[in-house]
C-alpha cells in the first residue's frame, strides 16, 4: 500500500492553475502587442508552527534580500518582492516560459501570542524563512504550604 499526502485543495489548486494559465496566455499575447501588461504572481508559502514559534517558508527563486521588504504592522506580516524579467533573453526564440517575474505582496495574520520584536528572517538556495517566536507564557509557580 502506498501512503499519499491528504491534499484537500490539490485538485482545485490544478483546476485553478489551468484557468489561470489561460488567462495568461491570453495576456501575454496581448502584452507582446502592446507592451503594457505586467505580470504579479506570489510565492509558494508553507506554514507551520512548532512549540517556541511559527514558521514561514516562502519559494522565491532568483531574488536577492534587495529586492525583499518584510514589514510587520500591528498583528499582519506583509512580505513584498519584486523579480525583473531575464534580461537578455529573446522572447522571439521561446518555445515557453513557466518562470514568474513582476511583484508580489503577500499578508498574513498572526495570533496576538507572538513577540514581534523578536521576528526573524534568513535566506538560503531560494528559500525566504520567517520565525515569528511564541511568547513565552508564564509558567505556574509551585506555592508551599507551610504547617503550623
Amino acid at each position: 500500500m502506498t501512503l499519499m499526502k491528504w491534499r484537500p485543495m490539490g485538485d482545485m489548486l490544478t483546476v485553478h492553475d489551468r484557468i489561470n494559465r489561460l488567462f495568461e496566455d491570453f495576456y501575454n499575447r496581448e502584452s507582446d502587442r502592446s507592451g503594457d501588461i505586467s505580470s504579479s504572481w506570489f510565492p509558494v508559502t508553507d506554514i507551520y508552527e512548532n512549540k517556541d514559534d511559527y514558521v514561514f517558508r516562502l519559494e522565491v527563486p532568483g531574488l536577492a534580500k534587495e529586492d525583499i521588504k518584510i514589514e510587520f504592522d500591528q498583528s499582519t506580516i506583509k512580505i513584498r518582492g519584486e523579480k525583473l524579467e531575464e534580461k537578455g533573453v529573446n522572447r522571439e526564440n521561446c518555445h515557453r516560459v513557466e518562470s514568474f517575474s513582476g511583484s508580489f505582496e503577500r499578508s498574513f495574520v498572526l495570533p496576538k501570542d507572538v513577540d514581534a520584536q523578536k521576528i526573524s528572517a534568513e535566506m538560503k538556495n531560494g528559500i525566504l524563512e520567517l520565525r515569528v517566536p511564541k511568547i513565552e507564557e508564564k509558567k505556574a509557580r509551585a506555592i508551599p504550604i507551610t504547617v503550623k
